[in-house]
């Protein structure tokens, strides 16, 4: 009998044990991590970049809210908001108060799916049959039928009076306190095809310091444009970096068209010829519906920019 049933409960304990873990701590076990990426003209001083993504905040989530606010004492040169700050279409004040003493720094941003749409509720496992037969995630049009609208005109309009750039299918200049500047290409969510390259093409800035691209999904039509077009650095989000992987293996899942080999952190893409550095963050959040991490924490990056050898 002991034989019998010894092995199925103990598969049983260990799964709820790993739900237990991914809910209950790996979910608000907030981490930052430095990459350094060698894009820079030679001679050029180094820049810090803090980039946040994917947010999902959802009222209450006082542990996530003051942990975002102790990123202003990194003091980074600017900041980059790659989208999906919310999962709750009253949490709009929370995400602001999160982001507080991060937008009196300089910055800018993209909007993710789930600031226009409020989530809803999937089976977690269509993301691996989606894979399986060749669709990833949505990349569809906008929910129609029965969707949540967020508010995200009072989300941008926030972001703009602190003086955050928009770069929902746009172009943006920031301006250092040392003159430096810093020109930046965003477009708008193409994981929900609101992307309009031919708004923003052209390549990058030939008077600015350094020209980056930023985009919230990292599908490959886009990181294709901007590689091509000889951007040196592309920002990015929205994998959550798997959100559930396997350890000592990684994702399963992207939720788009990148392969899982680049689902989070630094890469190359190369495309036209050319070959641009990609930085895809894992995020900080989860859909409402599935709140549990597993092997991926969530996360924000300070990427130090330095000079090209």
């Amino acid at each position: 009998m002991r034989a019998r049933y010894g092995i199925p409960l103990g598969i049983t304990a260990v799964g709820a044990a790993s739900v237990a873990y991914a809910a209950g701590f790996e979910v608000r076990s907030f981490r930052l991590r430095r990459v350094e990426v060698p894009v820079l003209p030679p001679g050029m001083r180094p820049l810090r970049v803090l980039q946040v993504s994917d947010i999902h905040m959802v009222g209450g989530q006082n542990k996530k809210r003051r942990w975002l606010q102790s990123l202003a004492g990194l003091r980074p040169d600017f900041v980059i908001n790659t989208g999906d700050n919310l999962s709750d279409p009253e949490a709009v004040p929370e995400t602001l108060d999160a982001l507080g003493p991060l937008m009196e720094l300089p910055g800018a941003y993209v909007f993710g799916s789930n600031d226009y749409y409020g989530p809803k509720l999937r089976n977690p496992a269509r993301y691996l049959v989606e894979k399986v037969r060749g669709k990833h995630g949505l990349n569809g049009n906008p929910p129609a039928r029965g969707a949540i609208h967020n508010p995200w005109q009072d989300l941008r309009d926030s972001f703009d009076a602190a003086g955050w750039i928009g770069l929902n299918n746009a172009r943006g200049r920031l301006k250092l306190d040392d003159g430096t500047e810093i020109a930046l290409t965003g477009l708008d969510d193409p994981h929900i095809k609101r992307d309009r390259y031919g708004m923003v093409a052209g390549g990058p800035s030939s008077d600015a310091d350094l020209s980056l691209a930023v985009v919230h999904a990292p599908y490959l039509r886009v990181l294709d444009a901007f590689a091509a077009d000889g951007y040196p650095l592309i920002l990015a989000g929205h994998t959550h970096g798997g959100q559930l992987c396997v350890p000592f293996y990684g994702a399963l899942v992207t939720n788009c068209d990148l392969d899982t080999g680049r689902v989070k952190g630094l890469s190359t893409h190369r495309a036209g010829g050319r070959t641009a550095y990609m930085h895809v963050s894992a995020g900080c959040g989860t859909n409402r519906y599935t709140p549990v991490r597993f092997a991926c924490p969530p996360e924000a990056t300070l990427l130090t920019l330095t000079p090209r050898s």
